[in-house]
């Protein structure tokens, strides 16, 4: 049976299941050993297809109920209801081609994000029914894809100090080095960078904090302090665990991040 993380929020969120795959078992020097759901990064297509049967099989959902965008570092959110799933499968992957999160009423549905050092996000609004997933890289966190998505569950019926969000195994602050445009990013986009970068006094280089960032993005967009809580896996570190592009190179599998409705 495939191992699963649980994503955790503040408080029991009642008839929500959030969790993050874990990689299994390992082959050395093989960066997509283990599990694997992303089918753009590599991988043997029938290895990824075997991953997602046993996936489906272990949540006891069928095949077409398990949902996941091709992402692009975009901040583009689709809304997966009853008119996405009467498309045919080939314009299901359009709708889903470039979008970087989802939002969902379903119930069965599950809805998740491909990640291998970036910051996956989970929320829920149980008294709206409206849950959804966020893949935060960098650049979708300068463009402040949270918020974007806190927005789109709003247009479904969530209202924000009723939503909770939990984030999924990420780079942690100590390994996420960047060059100076990367800080002249978050910088121009107006985050407190002294919330969210610190200097390595050895090497001089910057490290910013994804999580921090992404938790301040939730916040200004009105979900509260208490309903966000964060990973304290690092990607990097636990790279036997969780997939990290920055550990095993960018042609590696992905930690697949999901969250769906009882």
């Amino acid at each position: 049976m495939m191992e699963l993380e649980k994503l955790d929020f503040d408080c029991l969120v009642e008839g929500v299941e959030a969790f993050s795959t874990t990689r299994g078992a390992v082959v050395a020097r093989n960066p997509y050993s283990g599990v694997n759901l992303c089918d753009y990064v590599g991988d043997d297509a029938l290895r990824v297809l075997d991953s997602r049967i046993a996936l489906a099989m272990q949540l006891g959902i069928d095949l077409e109920d398990l949902v996941m965008p091709r992402q692009t570092h975009s901040c583009r959110v689709a809304v997966i209801d009853e008119r996405f799933r009467s498309l045919d499968i080939d314009k299901q992957e359009s709708a889903l081609d470039g979008v970087d999160a989802l939002v969902t009423s379903l119930k069965g549905v599950v809805i998740g994000v491909n990640t291998a050092d970036c910051v996956p996000i989970v929320l829920a609004d149980e008294q709206a029914g409206v849950i959804a997933v966020a893949h935060a890289g960098w650049r979708g966190t300068v463009g402040r894809i949270a918020e974007a998505v806190v927005k789109e569950m709003c247009r479904q019926g969530a209202r924000p100090d009723c939503i909770h969000a939990a984030m999924g195994p990420s780079i942690c602050q100590d390994c996420f080095e960047v060059g100076d445009e990367v800080v002249q990013a978050f910088k121009k986009a107006n985050f407190d960078m002294d919330a969210i970068v610190q200097r390595n006094t050895a090497t001089g280089k910057a490290h910013i904090d994804l999580r921090a960032a992404n938790r301040a993005v939730l916040i200004a967009a009105g979900v509260s302090s208490g309903h966000i809580v964060l990973s304290q896996h690092c990607s990097r570190c636990e790279h036997d665990r969780f997939f990290s592009a920055r550990r095993l190179g960018i042609n590696s599998g992905r930690t697949f991040t999901a969250i769906y409705q009882r």
